[in-house]
């Protein structure tokens, strides 16, 4: 398994954090009290070290099809008119990472990346419908040949930190890395009206890989 470049320098920091009061525990308190300390810090660094796992995949590349651009479960799916960049309807499908998913995200199709703009806002609880407009957000809209897509990074109470890896101008990958979000949060994709929805509500998805829409 390897190690995200987001949380190199995070899981240093929890590694030296935890072996530093690990030592002094052992120093300065009572044996139990040292014991219930080891067994508490431990699982605390493999939990810090497992969120920003890479997994190995084989990401789904196929022209007509839009691979879910994040890991999680499926909390929304509407018909909406999205003005950002699209501005026309749209069919939105929104996926919520826990803290346990793999929180990189992923280009759902290839194409120009067209737009790129980071949004300042609020810290809702990522699951609330809210979070989608009102909080802190990153959009990517990407011109494909069936039409424009949006994918909106979005932050969530936890999560306050995304980090977008597109850039206006150039050609973007069907499945390779768009960007990275910390601890629990969301991501919403909006994509042609006309499109063959693939998911169902509370389905989970696998970034790169479950096909959430077929395009026409």
């Amino acid at each position: 398994m390897k190690l995200h470049k987001e949380g190199r320098l995070i899981v240093l920091i929890t590694f030296l954090v935890v072996l530093a009061l690990i030592i002094l525990t052992f120093l300065y308190l009572p044996r139990l009290a040292s014991y219930i300390t080891f067994f508490m810090a431990i699982p605390v660094f493999f939990m810090v070290v497992r969120f920003f796992r890479v997994p190995f995949r084989r990401p789904l590349v196929d022209e007509e099809t839009i691979t879910a651009p994040a890991d999680g479960k499926v909390v929304a799916i509407e018909r909406v008119h999205q003005e950002e960049y699209l501005g026309a309807a749209a069919m939105q499908v929104s996926i919520f990472m826990s803290f346990h998913d793999v929180h990189i995200n992923y280009f759902p199709v290839s194409g120009m990346v067209e737009y790129v703009r980071h949004h300042p806002g609020r810290y809702f609880i990522a699951r609330h419908p809210k979070s989608s407009a009102l909080n802190e957000r990153t959009s990517i809209g990407i011109k494909h040949s069936s039409g424009p897509v949006l994918v909106r990074q979005i932050a969530g109470y936890v999560a306050r930190r995304i980090r977008c890896y597109a850039v206006k101008g150039t050609l973007a990958q069907q499945g390779s890395e768009l960007g990275f979000i910390r601890f629990g949060s969301r991501v919403d994709l909006f994509i042609p009206p006309d499109a063959e929805i693939l998911v169902s509500l509370n389905q989970r998805v696998t970034g790169s890989i479950t096909p959430v829409a077929r395009l026409k």
